[in-house]
């Protein structure tokens, strides 16, 4: 069976204002899976912000990215949705759309200043709002007795897993999610640190979001 890939997108949809030289740069990001859903975002900022005389944007849709689009939407060609568009690619991001709204603010950036600020801008927006992997993972339920929990819990803290649920009962039942993989070596782990006195069982297999630290390098 093939790996499903590792997607990468936004946390949830915001905002993120930036003053440069006056002008004020207000960068919206939302995800969205189809060229329609871009399109209603970009709508519906523009909707938000009426009195602006810029919306630029980009677009990335699709796990690889099938179609992507950028605007400058009436500043100087290639100052604007392209430094957008290059950002989201360089942040390594999927079905994202970004809107950078302008208000000129009396002091003119001139080409190479306009397209700092807008790729500025994503950056900014995306590192407030935070980063989330789609990662392919299977639960792995582990049953055990109480006094085991403490060495169960230490081990937790060491590895990049959580219990997503514990139940009380008997004995303490947990469930956690592993990345696609990396079962045997969890299950052997376990086994090994809790003396064969453990039992296990897979679960379901579903892609769950991950939180990304930052900074980021878009791999």
């Amino acid at each position: 069976m093939t790996t499903p890939k590792k997607s990468l997108t936004i946390k949830q949809n915001g905002e993120n204002t930036q003053i440069i030289k006056k002008n004020r740069f207000i960068a919206s990001m939302a995800r969205t899976s189809s060229q329609a859903k871009a399109k209603v975002f970009i709508a519906q900022v523009k909707a938000t912000f009426p009195d602006a005389r810029h919306h630029t944007y980009a677009y990335l849709i699709g796990h690889h990215n099938e179609q992507v689009k950028a605007s400058d939407n009436g500043e100087p060609s290639g100052t604007a949705g392209v430094p957008e568009l290059k950002t989201l690619q360089l942040l390594g991001l999927s079905n994202v759309t970004v809107v950078v709204t302008r208000y000129f603010g009396g002091i003119k950036l001139g080409a190479g200043g306009l397209m700092r600020a807008y790729a500025g801008s994503v950056t900014a927006c995306a590192k407030a709002i935070g980063l989330v992997q789609q990662v392919p993972q299977r639960e792995l339920i582990l049953t055990l007795s109480y006094h085991q929990l403490g060495a169960v819990n230490h081990y937790l803290e060491t590895q990049p897993l959580t219990a997503a649920d514990i139940n009380y009962g008997t004995d303490v039942t947990l469930h956690l999610w592993l990345d696609c993989g990396s079962e045997d070596q969890t299950i052997q782990a376990l086994t090994n640190l809790l003396a064969g006195q453990v039992t296990f069982r897979l679960g379901k297999t579903a892609n769950r979001e991950v939180p990304i630290p930052w900074p980021h390098n878009g791999k």
